[in-house]
């Protein structure tokens, strides 16, 4: 098991926003958190990357334990964070916003083949690597933190809503590039309020509810679900999708 989260609570204060969850991810997954604003599903991710303390329980990355490590040091272990918001250098050109990412590598030749394999899925970002990341789109700015996270070469990707305001030609476009992130053999945490494009994308999901795990399982069971369906894919079973 590559990432495993066991009976976990979250407090900010004396409010618990997470509450005894468990989660496990495999080597090669993607695995989507799905679930209301509040549920905690970007708390969960914020934890897992050191930016935010487990009241109790453990998180496990690789058979190492690591709820009580610094930021960096979980980065260095091999687990990228893409946040919510997207979070780029604005003041920065594109190259420079990489070369950010790859801040903890000193091996050249790798960080050179870094450089390609961003390219690679992302050939926009190569045709404005010299212009400054506060003057691309939504959508390329997201591709921008996505290449960032990549550029540490990690294990394990964190992301967090990625489709968040983007037309729905980009969403198609985020969803292409996750999905030949997954093809590369990248492992992958997916939260996403999109719950039809999360569960389209993973193998397996968790809903969350209030801070805990009200349902889980494969994600082609989740989609079939009637209370997923209902709640989360605006579908009743008398009328079929919902008119939006």
């Amino acid at each position: 098991m590559l990432l495993e989260l066991k009976d976990v609570w979250i407090h900010y204060r004396k409010v618990a926003a997470v509450q005894g969850i468990s989660i496990s991810v495999e080597e090669g997954e993607i695995v989507t958190l799905i679930g209301a604003n509040g549920a905690g599903k970007s708390t969960t991710l914020r934890t897992i990357s050191g930016l935010k303390r487990v009241t109790s329980g453990q998180i496990e990355f690789a058979g190492e334990r690591i709820d009580r490590i610094a930021p960096e040091k979980v980065t260095k272990l091999g687990i990228a964070h893409v946040p919510e918001g997207r979070h780029v250098f604005p003041y920065m050109s594109v190259l420079e916003n990489l070369e950010m990412g790859a801040y903890l590598r000193t091996d050249k030749a790798a960080i050179s083949k870094g450089y390609e394999e961003v390219f690679e899925h992302f050939p926009r970002l190569k045709e404005r690597r010299k212009q400054q990341a506060g003057t691309l789109s939504g959508g390329e700015q997201q591709m921008l933190a996505m290449g960032r996270a990549l550029m540490n070469d990690p294990k394990l990707i964190l992301m967090d809503e990625p489709s968040l305001g983007l037309s729905p030609i980009l969403c198609r476009e985020i969803a292409k590039i996750i999905r030949d992130l997954h093809q590369a053999g990248r492992t992958i945490v997916l939260v996403e309020q999109n719950a039809r494009l999360a569960l389209a994308l993973a193998q397996k999901g968790y809903v969350m509810e209030t801070g805990k795990i009200a349902l889980e399982g494969p994600a082609s069971e989740l989609r079939e679900n009637d209370e997923v369906q209902h709640t989360y894919l605006g579908i009743t079973p008398e009328n079929g999708p919902a008119k939006t």
